[in-house]
């Protein structure tokens, strides 16, 4: 007796095959990408040999008085912190630099061959008038020591530019694996709400490219707090004093 023939079914195999590419594709969509603290320029596609690390709120002066706008009444502030827990007070009053921004950037290579910084240039995303919010003073984020490898910036200025501070060399710089650099940014804010990013232009075995640095993936963000009411925490106190000079 012969056998009965066997069918293959393609209309059925096809939808199955169908099936598993989208599922493979759901499962590869849903992962988590981190955010990088700086963006390859679209359009290039050589990858930066070197990383750069970047801290918002870094002040060289051990008495400074860090200002941030925040739009709620002192009884809804928490004291002012200082040093690494100032990005989470910031980030959980959802602050603004107020005046200025000292940003540090830790530039490194990340292979054997030197790479040079051949400049940095700042960006503006966006700007406005600054915010009607309340301004807190607190001595925060404070280091100690006057860098040599600092910059300042005037974000009221059309076309902002970094210039050395004075008796600093400006770029180009070199680094390496072993040999990073350090660069200090100081931002100004007066009349304007402004955020900002800073493109750094690099070369290295006859490569070259750009990257841009932000706050892990947003601009940074400084305004101006001319006008606004100013609240002090003392030392030892227990609540916010209004400032009797805003």
């Amino acid at each position: 007796m012969a056998e009965p023939s066997r069918r293959v079914h393609w209309p059925l195999i096809a939808a199955v095959v169908a099936l598993v590419v989208t599922v493979a594709t759901a499962l590869t969509l849903d992962r988590d990408d981190d955010t990088p603290a700086q963006d390859t320029i679209p359009g290039q596609a050589t990858a930066a040999p070197l990383t750069v690390s970047t801290r918002t709120y870094a002040w060289d002066d051990p008495q400074c008085e860090a200002k941030y706008l925040v739009d709620r009444p002192p009884a809804e502030v928490a004291p002012p912190v200082m040093g690494q827990d100032v990005p989470g007070w910031v980030k959980a009053h959802q602050a603004i630099a107020a005046d200025e921004q000292r940003v540090a950037l830790t530039v490194q290579g990340t292979g054997d061959e030197a790479v040079v910084i051949e400049s940095m240039h700042v960006g503006v995303a966006g700007s406005g008038p600054p915010p009607a919010w309340n301004a807190y003073l607190g001595s925060s984020g404070c280091g100690g020591g006057v860098e040599t490898r600092s910059f300042d910036t005037n974000l009221d200025a059309p076309h902002p530019v970094l210039a050395p501070k004075a008796g600093q060399r400006g770029f180009p710089y070199k680094v390496s694996r072993t040999d990073p650099e350090v660069l200090y940014l100081t931002a100004h804010a007066d009349t304007h709400d402004v955020h900002w990013y800073v493109d750094l232009q690099w070369n290295s075995a006859g490569r070259q490219g750009t990257i841009r640095i932000n706050d892990h993936g947003k601009p940074f963000h400084t305004s101006g707090s001319r006008g606004r009411p100013v609240y002090e925490f003392l030392v030892g106190g227990t609540h916010w004093y209004r400032d009797a000079v805003d």
